[in-house]
């Protein structure tokens, strides 16, 4: 697939660069941050995968989170994909910021209007991967992934779904049980239908109920002044019950003070990059 580069910019040692492509599970044009740390002229790297939350873009990690220090140090890729498809003439697609445009949930819809459209779990997991591997100085078999709020949903899941694909997994602020929650009954309803069983497929607390792979270490920060948690749509104990009683291993920092914001990220990106480079690079 033909790649169009829409930016480029030197940074920390290597280059933020923006592209755009034609995503065949999309079925329309999407754009992908992708950072290549210093070591990337010379070596293969390995890659770890951000996925954003609703209303964000490729733009919000890589201009607000201050990843790439951290990425460069430990010689790390980091691909950021869109939310969601865009400019697909769906009826309703822009009507709500939690739903539709920039709100994909990282699911496969199966329902009309929005299966057409709206895969982005096989985007993520599949069409991305190759596209990155095809096209940069990636190395296949190192991939993790992390994200924030839907995105760490996304992560959660895309990890809990694969075992043995990503090498490690971290979120902050994830939304961790989907289905308990208004954000996660809305989107489901509406991509997957009114058949609850089916969205037992994308929610992190029932999967890690389920998991039977290879020891898979997940980190989860939250901030403790986070207004989303308050309103119960992130619902993180419900995950750390479910994976204590399975015995996977979750690191759960519950930080005093932070809300939901990326000055929150910010301040934590260089644990979870570490985190993911005791992984990739073991």
């Amino acid at each position: 697939m033909a790649l169009t580069q829409v930016s480029s910019n030197k940074c920390a040692g290597g280059f933020q660069k923006v592209f755009e492509h034609d995503s065949t599970e999309l079925k329309c044009k999407m754009k992908f941050a992708v950072y290549l740390p210093p070591q990337a002229e010379t070596d293969k790297c390995p890659v770890l995968y951000w996925l954003s939350g609703l209303t964000c873009t490729e733009q919000n990690v890589i201009t607000k989170a201050g990843s790439q220090l951290a990425a460069a140090e430990h010689g790390i890729i980091v691909v950021a994909p869109d939310t969601s498809p865009r400019g697909c003439n769906i009826e309703g697609e822009d009507e709500s910021w939690d739903f539709g445009t920039g709100a994909g949930f990282y699911v496969d819809a199966t329902q009309d209007p929005w299966k057409t459209n709206y895969r982005m779990y096989s985007y993520v997991t599949e069409e991305l991967p190759k596209l990155i591997n095809a096209n940069f100085p990636s190395d296949p078999d190192r991939m993790s992934i992390s994200g924030h709020s839907m995105g760490g949903h996304g992560a959660l899941v895309c990890a809990l779904k694969n075992p043995g694909k990503y090498k490690a997994v971290s979120a902050f602020s994830p939304i961790c049980n989907p289905m308990q929650c208004p954000w996660g009954q809305k989107a489901f309803a509406g991509y997957l239908g009114s058949d609850r069983s089916t969205w037992e497929a994308y929610d992190a607390t029932v999967l890690a109920g389920a998991y039977s792979g290879p020891q898979l270490d997940i980190l989860i920060d939250q901030g403790r002044d986070d207004q989303f948690l308050s309103a119960s749509q992130l619902l993180p104990d419900n995950l750390i019950a479910v994976c204590s009683e399975k015995k996977i291993p979750v690191v759960f920092r519950l930080q005093p003070g932070y809300d939901h914001s990326y000055f929150f990220i910010y301040s934590f990106m260089n644990d979870h990059i570490k985190h993911h480079a005791k992984y990739l690079n073991a």
